[in-house]
């Protein structure tokens, strides 16, 4: 389809980037459109692991060019790191790679403030990575923000900076005890990283518009998923931005009328990083470790992640809120050795089932998953390449899903490897 987002479909860590990278062999462009270094994308290639923070996956075909949109949060530093480090890879992004001058810069002061305030609120944590993306937004949304844009203007970025050192040195210290940031040391480093970074600087909604009125085939990719949107989400556990398919439009400056499918990327079984709730976990004393079997480890922290079974209610909100068309479903093979597989199919609280996705966190985190199981097929499917070729109970729990969700399987995910991928 030529224009087309990818989005996630649980808490994030549905293996995206595989999906982003399998699709964009025949993409002509592909465009990020919010969070920061915050996310991580993993993909294999011929046995070589690339780590992938802020550029879309689509980097990796050397005939796709790639957008950092405007609802994204940048760091500048870690940017330049990465295309360093594709770079040594042999991985050219000269002319490939592109940055909003209407994305907002990820500061010193947001990372500082990131992490002290997670370390102050020890009963309240929210989980986020220390990256500095929550006040980032928030400096954003407070509308004293930086913009990749002002970096191409020394006054105004100086201007920019000392006034918003005024309040920030102001709260570090009243609040954390920390000593005053230099807004000279930050005016210099942020020079340097402009002049660095000045080649990939473009008007990205006016390149993508011009892309998709010629004809060109457009991927949006979302980082985090669905249950961490800042306003759909399991709130106050989320992210600070909408990964969600509505904030295509708004991260990448592109009309809702442009879009033409929603591709929804979900693991065959859930899994989520951080604090809040995750009604199908599977208890820790339990004998199914799926936090091995998948390594199940965050790309960008290395933190473990929480396991469980997959949860309908879950699927089913994530095609209401993003107009999924079709599933892409990654780790089919992580539960090859299992004798029995439970699906969620609704929940339980005070006697009652239903199948809605509860907006009250509260009534979430007491909630009972109401479990169908179903044998498991106890033969690897990681060689695979057709759906004809899987186990037949492997097949018979993925017609299940498409049953319950009322939803599409088009791409089945066998492996971490580019080639581990069957295209229904």
């Amino acid at each position: 389809m030529p224009v087309q987002i990818v989005v996630g479909a649980q808490w994030g860590d549905e293996g995206k980037g595989k999906i982003i990278d399998y699709l964009s062999e025949h993409a002509d462009l592909v465009a990020r459109y919010q969070g920061g270094a915050n996310a991580g994308h993993t993909v294999v290639i011929g046995g070589e692991r690339y780590i992938l923070h802020l550029i879309p996956s689509g980097i990796l075909h050397p005939h796709t060019i790639c957008y950092l949109g405007n609802g994204m949060v940048i760091d500048p530093a870690a940017l330049l790191q990465e295309i360093g480090l594709l770079t040594q890879k042999g991985v050219d992004v000269k002319g490939r790679l592109f940055i909003s001058h209407r994305a907002h810069l990820v500061m010193p002061y947001h990372k500082l403030l990131d992490q002290r305030r997670e370390l102050a609120n020890e009963q309240r944590k929210i989980g986020t990575t220390g990256r500095g993306i929550g006040p980032a937004y928030v400096d954003k949304v407070h509308r004293m923000g930086i913009r990749i844009v002002d970096l191409l203007d020394e006054a105004t970025l100086r201007e920019k900076i000392m006034h918003n050192l005024k309040e920030k040195n102001a709260i570090l210290k009243a609040l954390y005890g920390q000593l005053p940031l230099d807004p000279e040391v930050i005016l210099r480093d942020y020079r340097e990283l402009d002049e660095q970074l000045d080649p990939y600087i473009a008007d990205v909604s006016r390149a993508l518009n011009l892309g998709i009125a010629s004809g060109k085939s457009v991927l949006c990719e979302g980082a985090q998923g669905t249950l961490l949107d800042i306003d759909l989400g399991t709130y106050p556990y989320v992210t600070s931005s909408t990964p969600t398919s509505g904030g295509a439009c708004t991260g990448l400056g592109i009309g809702p009328t442009k879009i033409d499918r929603v591709l929804g990327v979900i693991k065959a079984y859930t899994t989520r990083v951080g604090m809040g709730p995750l009604p199908t976990e599977i208890a820790p004393e339990s004998d199914i470790d799926l936090r091995t079997l998948g390594a199940e480890f965050g790309a960008t922290t290395g933190r473990p992640r929480r396991c469980g079974w997959f949860d309908a209610v879950v699927a089913n909100y994530a095609v209401q809120v993003n107009g999924i068309a079709a599933w892409a479903v990654t780790k089919l093979d992580v539960l090859d050795t299992l004798a029995e597989i439970k699906i969620c199919t609704a929940y339980r609280h005070h006697g009652k089932e239903g199948k809605n996705f509860p907006a009250d966190l509260a009534v979430l985190e007491h909630c009972e998953p109401v479990y169908e199981t179903l044998p498991g097929w106890q033969v690897s499917t990681t060689g695979a390449r057709t759906f004809s070729a899987l186990p037949i109970r492997a097949q018979q729990y993925l017609r299940a899903l498409t049953e319950i969700t009322q939803t599409p399987i088009e791409i089945i995910s066998v492996g971490p490897n580019r080639e581990q991928t069957i295209f229904c």
